[in-house]
């Protein structure tokens, strides 16, 4: 029965009339309801195809958008990180969870969620434990997040671009951000897949800084398909007599993401979500309830970005 779901759930999934959120809630249904029958191919699939979608949206991107939200974001994702990092320690002393787990949940929260995770947890000897435990928060919090940020961003009447700043500022994962921003609109996908991915290149910094102060050396998973978006935007920008060979490829990228959070939300199971516990839940809604609000009066009140 779960094969037979999978593969129907999949198939609707690449169909032009489905959208991101509604491919996530078919990967949960099956994932919580059911069992996915092939989590490991899922989850190997899932990451590989994000980086080819990220590539495919930036030749729907002009290469002058992506400097500009580049550069001026990049002080602001910076002090923000920062924030996130220390108000996750402060708050994971009060709460009482354990000390990697805290350090992993806060620095994927920060940054770029499981990503983040993969690339710090080598450098502070974080067991299986921890790191399932992170991860489960994220995901979990990143499917919750695709669904809620657009009916906030449009019960709170978000421009495009504030949008799509705010969600790649308060969302975890890359996939999530770029799914909400799509729902939302092109410009906030736009915008928004920029400024996350602009987010995303502070991992090596930081895992760096943490590899010194614990004196390991180890392995730094840089999102080197980023670089490969910005050569996207360029092509796109510069070579403007394949436009429409462009923006097929662009909407492809854009269905490709649509299969792509249905393979992700396959991964939330029961199972899971049991592994999870209940402090490093609550942790996790608390920073992430915060790091939404600040980041949100920082976009619209303060006009940061």
């Amino acid at each position: 029965m779960s094969k037979i779901l999978y593969f129907a759930f999949l198939t609707l999934s690449l169909m032009p009339f489905v959208k991101s959120h509604h491919a996530l809630l078919l990967g949960l249904i099956l994932g919580i309801f059911f069992e996915n029958p092939f989590p490991k191919q899922s989850a190997k699939i899932s990451k590989q195809l994000l980086k080819l979608a990220v590539v495919g949206l930036g030749f729907g991107v002009p290469l002058y958008k992506v400097v500009e939200v580049g550069k001026n974001s990049i002080l602001f994702t910076f002090l923000g990180i920062i924030f996130v990092i220390f108000t996750g320690y402060i708050l994971g002393k009060y709460i009482k969870i354990e000390p990697n787990a805290n350090k992993l949940i806060s620095f994927g929260t920060a940054i770029c969620g499981g990503s983040a995770i993969a690339a710090l947890s080598p450098v502070i000897n974080a067991d299986e434990k921890d790191i399932a435990v992170s991860l489960g928060v994220v995901f979990s919090l990143n499917a919750l997040g695709l669904l809620i940020f657009p009916f906030f961003g449009h019960l709170l009447e978000m421009s495009q671009h504030a949008f799509g700043v705010w969600a790649a500022l308060a969302i975890h994962d890359t996939s999530s951000v770029v799914g909400a921003t799509s729902v939302y609109g092109n410009e906030a996908l736009m915008v928004g897949t920029t400024v996350k991915l602009s987010r995303a290149l502070w991992i090596a910094p930081f895992v760096i800084f943490f590899s010194i102060k614990n004196r390991k050396g180890g392995k730094i998973n840089l999102p080197y398909f980023i670089l490969f978006f910005i050569l996207a935007a360029f092509i796109n920008s510069y070579f403007k007599s394949f436009s429409d060979v462009w923006h097929i490829i662009y909407l492809t990228a854009k269905q490709m993401l649509v299969v792509t959070l249905f393979l992700i939300g396959t991964g939330i199971s029961r199972e899971t979500l049991k592994k999870v516990g209940l402090k490093p839940i609550i942790f996790g809604i608390a920073l992430w309830i915060i790091v939404g609000i600040s980041s949100y009066f920082a976009v619209t009140v303060f006009n940061f970005i």
